[in-house]
């Protein structure tokens, strides 16, 4: 089978896109003959310029004219697909494969004229691209690309390569780890303002990630809250694992905001953390409710003060046993192999 791949983002950055482009190519190649037409990210994460993107286009489409034919193109998010369909114009047999990530389907609901233009271009591609199989990280994001007209829509959840600890430690430490973006949607100012003042005294917060939101930044002055900025994958997971537990406590930001995955929930789980997230958006597909880790009602206080002193009144032997259900049943499904298999199958359904 010869596939196209086609990303906006690539490495030096990992994470977001780009890791998934990176990683799920790496698995891919085992099993297709693969060609790459990649733009690079930048090293901070954020979108390519739209110079950058022009050019990138413009020498792609250029490529794919010479190209010989394939029997797959993927494009490896939605806002692709123009390139994609110049590449099914040069191979009128082959199927298009596109993946749908959060960012890609919640833009079009914000306010303003931007977000409503680029609505009305992945609908269009949605038109024009009528057979596309689109693929989505979790069910919160396929019923968005639903809401965009795409029909033949397939959940195929992240992976992730095991890291962290070879042992989390017997006794965790008094601190709470949250670990991301600081943005107002993933619910940082309010765990400080809400849930914090209302736990024991002893029990620390520890921040780990980049900030994105000035408003999110003025949060971190409280007393109890050390900001470490953000860590190289080694670090991070040594403190997954090291923290009572992990936190992503999300919020509704309002329309055009939402969690497509949260693919730090399995990083966590994978680590050997206690994952404790918000019962909302694309944590319902990576958090194992009670297995990988614990769903709380976003924005109830003491939903979330009631998990976390239950998690700090466990024994070592329950956190253990947990700790290693979690950190099993993580490794095993959330694998980029896992990921890599249900795309080739998807392939094989979009032919079907």
């Amino acid at each position: 089978m010869k596939v196209l791949f086609l990303t906006r983002k690539w490495p030096p950055a990992i994470g977001g896109m780009e890791g998934y482009s990176f990683e799920l190519t790496r698995e891919l190649e085992r099993d297709v003959d693969l060609t790459i037409h990649a733009l690079p990210g930048r090293p901070d994460g954020a979108a390519p310029r739209a110079v950058t993107i022009l050019g990138f286009a413009i020498r792609t489409a250029w490529q794919i004219v010479w190209e010989p034919e394939h029997d797959v193109i993927h494009g490896a998010d939605m806002a692709i697909w123009p390139l994609a369909l110049l590449a099914r114009l040069r191979s009128p047999r082959a199927e298009v494969v596109l993946s749908a990530h959060g960012s890609d389907v919640s833009f079009p609901d914000r306010p303003g004229i931007w977000p409503a233009l680029y609505g009305s271009y992945m609908r269009f591609g949605a038109r024009v691209l009528r057979r596309a199989r689109v693929l989505a990280n979790s069910r919160a994001t396929a019923e968005r690309v639903r809401a965009l007209g795409f029909r033949s829509v397939a959940l195929v959840p992240l992976g992730t390569r095991a890291f962290g600890p070879a042992a989390p430690p017997e006794t965790p430490g008094s601190f709470i780890l949250f670990a991301g973006r600081l943005i107002r949607q993933k619910g940082l100012a309010w765990f400080i303002a809400e849930v914090l003042p209302l736990l024991p005294q002893h029990i620390t917060l520890l921040v780990a990630g980049t900030i994105w939101d000035e408003g999110e930044r003025e949060s971190l002055n409280s007393s109890r809250v050390t900001y470490v900025g953000a860590l190289d994958q080694e670090n991070l997971g040594t403190l997954m694992a090291e923290a009572l537990c992990v936190v992503l406590p999300n919020i509704p930001a309002g329309v055009g905001y939402f969690e497509g995955f949260g693919l730090v929930a399995v990083e966590a789980a994978t680590a050997g953390g206690v994952v404790v997230a918000s019962r909302m958006d694309g944590f319902t597909d990576s958090v194992l409710d009670e297995v990988t880790g614990f769903l709380v009602e976003p924005m109830s206080p003491m939903d979330w003060v009631a998990k976390i002193i239950e998690v700090a009144s466990w024994a070592p032997d329950v956190r253990r046993a947990f700790t290693a259900q979690a950190s099993e049943k993580a490794r095993a499904y959330f694998t980029w192999e896992r990921v890599a298999q249900q795309t080739v199958d998807s392939y094989r359904a979009a032919g079907g």
